[in-house]
């Protein structure tokens, strides 16, 4: 019994870690376009596209600045709720990081 405490009590001090999670930018268009991630994890953005995208979130969450073809940026997400986002340079490529 004291060891089965012991052992559940050292599980539930283990720190939580992030996840992360990749969305491709190809053909003009975020897959997957919505996301649910947790406060704490990172999302890369990788730019699979011939042309430069951004990453941008309308709430100012997040931006991974300007990508050019191949490249890709990681960003945290910091708090709770829905971030919508979309492609600076091309406003109709949109998408959502639902974090909770």
């Amino acid at each position: 019994m004291r060891i089965a405490l012991t052992f559940a009590m050292l599980v539930l001090a283990l720190p939580a870690y992030a996840a992360g999670h990749t969305v491709q930018i190809k053909g003009m268009k975020f897959s997957p376009a919505r996301l649910q991630v947790a406060v704490g994890d990172t999302v890369t953005f990788a730019n699979a596209d011939s042309i430069r995208h951004t990453a941008t979130a309308l709430d100012g969450s997040f931006d991974t600045g300007r990508l050019a073809a191949g490249r890709a940026a990681t960003v945290k997400i910091t708090t709770a709720g829905k971030h919508d986002f979309r492609c600076m340079i091309h406003p109709s490529m949109k998408g959502t990081v639902t974090a909770k």
